[in-house]
């Protein structure tokens, strides 16, 4: 029978805990000695923030800071100073760039809540994204400001904190459009009561979306000229990517009690270099041609093979990360359409696979669990 926590003290942690308090001795140490300038209503200057996504040590109090972004320095600046003007920030690539990963830090550093969120989907209404009703309270007494249900747009508005709004692209056309007034007059108008709500200093919003995907609505010009978009590649080196996939399984590992990942695995190198090669087309070593299968092999993909991985060894294995572990997780991230995509794999696995030294366990394990 399951026991079911009586105080709060009782209960377990948060299985992902929210930027800010994940990291909050960092966000601090970085307050205490962040003396630069900072706009109004943000808790670190644009300096500390870059500092917080980048990684490094904290100026004189030797706290070291971890990357929270592996990339070009000046994408990350550049995300920074769009949120100290008045222009909304869209954060764009193809699926597993850490759009939403960079988001969120960056509501954290900046505001201290990365929780005003709206998730795009198909299905999201406008109400989403302005207000909605308490209707028990609107029929019983109309509209009125008290029966007024603000969202997290709206909230950040009144705060003066980021907003952010994640897939905007998954969001119907008619809805996105919502958005225009809120980023260019800095105002959402409340019709019903006949008032509106004026954003503070402070407020800004940030958006994610790809295009890559299918079932994505463009943006229209008009909703797109309020962003000041950046692009966010996918990793530019294998070893970049390596160290991505090591810090987050690293992470993960941690709040789920998986065993740790030893420095350099060979496993994990092995899978972010099936999926750069399949997803670049070419061998590492640019001698070889391969065909890429219809998935996108993202580096959020190579995290999750490697997680789920690290959870087989631990619960079915020695706790040791082998061949065997992986092989059924890049299976399924890489065949997705099983008539073509099974024909790539099983293509790639005897081309290339099978010849490279020191990967026979790896060429069995993944024979096996294509078998």
């Amino acid at each position: 029978m399951a026991v079911v926590p009586t105080d709060i003290e009782d209960a377990p942690g948060a299985l992902r805990p929210h930027a800010e308090e994940a990291f909050a001795h960092e966000l601090k140490a970085l307050a205490a000695a962040d003396d630069r300038p900072r706009p109004y209503g943000w808790n670190l200057s644009p300096w500390a923030v870059a500092l917080y996504l980048l990684g490094g040590t904290v100026p004189g109090g030797g706290t070291v800071i971890t990357p929270k972004y592996v990339g070009p320095r000046r994408i990350v600046e550049v995300a920074v100073t769009t949120l100290a003007t008045d222009r909304a920030l869209l954060l764009l690539g193809v699926p597993g760039t850490a759009k939403t990963w960079v988001s969120e830090h960056l509501a954290a550093a900046v505001s201290g809540d990365s929780t005003l969120l709206v998730q795009g989907t198909a299905g999201t209404p406008e109400e989403a994204i302005r207000y909605g009703w308490n209707y028990a309270e609107l029929l019983t007494n109309g509209p009125s400001r008290r029966a007024l249900v603000a969202g997290p747009v709206m909230r950040a508005m009144a705060e003066g904190r980021i907003a952010r709004v994640e897939e905007l692209t998954r969001i119907p056309a008619d809805v996105q459009d919502s958005l225009i007034t809120i980023l260019s007059e800095k105002t959402l108008p409340i019709p019903e009561l006949g008032s509106e709500t004026q954003a503070v200093r402070g407020f800004n919003l940030i958006a994610t979306a790809n295009d890559r995907d299918r079932g994505v609505n463009e943006l229209s010009s008009a909703l797109r000229r309020r962003f000041n978009t950046v692009v966010l590649p996918l990793p530019a080196s294998a070893e970049d990517e390596i160290d991505i996939v090591t810090r987050r399984v690293d992470q993960l590992g941690r709040g789920l009690d998986l065993p740790a990942v030893p420095e350099g695995a060979d496993e994990i190198r092995r899978v972010v270099t099936v999926f750069r090669e399949l997803r670049g087309g070419v061998t590492a070593d640019g001698r070889t041609k391969v065909k890429s299968p219809s998935g996108t092999l993202s580096t959020a993909e190579a995290i999750s093979v490697v997680t789920n991985g690290l959870a087989l060894a631990a619960h079915f294995g020695d706790g040791v990360l082998r061949a065997g572990d992986i092989a059924a997780g890049i299976l399924g991230a890489v065949v997705r359409d099983p008539a073509a995509d099974r024909v790539i794999w099983q293509e790639y696995l005897e081309t290339v696979v099978r010849e490279r030294e020191g990967w026979k366990d790896f060429y069995r394990a993944c024979r096996e669990a294509s078998a």
